[in-house]
């Protein structure tokens, strides 16, 4: 066991304070991990929309002081009472969400949403006991999604840890614990296109690169992506994108200008952005007879999806899909093994990095726009 092992480790972490306000480093203390729980010591940490989403606190409930973070690479410190799969040394990816493996979800072939981990952004405390294991002074300091990544130290249940090959590199693999492997699967697991076919790739951020570099893994002809930002055009080459369409320049609906394009629609497309019209038009854009679309993106409480039966009539297919149907702890260390093998290209999603002190430069990167993933080396 390591020497802290048991004991409260005191360590920097970046606290949200207040919604909006730059995270400040401050030194918290981080009790050990209870029953099913792991005290991880994490390398390598990204910033995700999601976080910026609740740390701006606009549209929903957010509890503070947090801290937030949830894509990230680790060690294994310690391990709490009843934890055998995992032990110290172990290199790991946060998640999350997670997989206790006993319930009926867990069990099915068909789900990863684990009954008792599934995503729960409100939670800011443990499940065992209903207590953070963060504090300042005594004062609780709330966990985010059950990761709190932005920690030098944090407690995580141990059904949203994957255990991982331990020769990958935590700084490239640490983006594969949500975004990129949300799309992915998306593309791989979901829509499954066949060699030769044509995807459509509704939003060109992170997670819809993802999409695509399933397509292109998938053997894709003809990988279509759409978005409002052509400057994001040029890049999306590099993920297998063939061809760029921005609705603003037609004055008629993107899924007519699709089914245009590709003599009647396209075989597969997967949406990425969570408007709602941009979901529409990725189910109305398929191909009849055969086509499927695939819903990536989180829509606004109050959306309301609307077409007309006889799309569906006429033999396309709506799905959805929740972090690209991977369980976490059974699939994602082979989606680590596709990167360590060469056949998924990960360094490409990675276009900054900065120190944990400047933390705050990758909140500032996200809003303008700028990049796909900032990692933030802890040390």
């Amino acid at each position: 066991m390591s020497s802290t092992a048991g004991q409260v480790i005191k360590c920097k972490a970046a606290v949200a304070w207040e919604p909006g306000k730059p995270l400040v480093i401050e030194e918290v203390e981080v009790a050990p991990p209870q029953k099913m729980e792991v005290r991880l010591k994490i390398r390598f940490t990204s910033l995700c929309h999601t976080d910026v989403y609740f740390w701006e606190a606009k549209a929903q409930n957010s509890v503070f002081p947090r801290i937030f973070g949830h894509e990230a690479a680790g060690i294994v410190e310690s391990v709490g009472e009843g934890v055998t799969e995992l032990a110290p040394g172990d290199h790991v990816l946060p998640v999350f969400t997670g997989e206790c493996g006993e319930c009926a979800h867990c069990k099915s072939e068909e789900s990863n949403m684990c009954d008792l981990l599934r995503i729960n952004t409100d939670r800011g405390v443990m499940i065992n006991d209903g207590k953070t294991r963060f504090s300042i002074n005594g004062k609780p300091i709330h966990h985010f999604l059950g990761t709190s990544t932005f920690s030098e130290y944090t407690v995580v249940h141990v059904g949203c840890v994957a255990k991982i090959n331990p020769l990958a590199p935590l700084d490239k693999v640490c983006v594969l614990s949500c975004g990129i492997s949300t799309g992915l699967g998306a593309t791989l697991n979901v829509a499954k296109p066949t060699k030769g076919s044509s995807v459509a790739i509704f939003g060109l951020g992170a997670v819809g690169l993802g999409a695509a570099e399933g397509a292109r893994l998938a053997g894709a002809s003809r990988i279509i992506g759409i978005d409002l930002n052509s400057s994001r055009f040029e890049e999306a080459k590099k993920f297998g994108v063939t061809e760029f369409v921005n609705p603003k320049d037609y004055d008629k609906p993107i899924q007519e200008v699709i089914a245009e394009m590709t003599d009647g629609g396209v075989d597969r497309s997967v949406e990425c952005t969570g408007n709602i019209n941009a979901m529409i038009s990725a189910f109305e854009c398929v191909h009849d007879g055969w086509g499927v679309a695939v819903l990536v993106g989180v829509p606004h409480k109050d959306a309301v999806f609307k077409t007309h039966p006889m799309n569906f009539l006429n033999e396309r297919t709506l799905k959805g899909t929740f972090f690209g149907n991977y369980k976490p702890r059974s699939d994602l260390p082979s989606v680590v093994e596709m990167y360590m093998k060469k056949e998924l290209e990960v360094e490409k999603f990675i276009t900054h990095e900065v120190p944990f002190a400047e933390i705050n430069k990758a909140f500032e990167l996200m809003l303008k726009g700028e990049g796909l993933r900032c990692i933030v080396r802890m040390e």
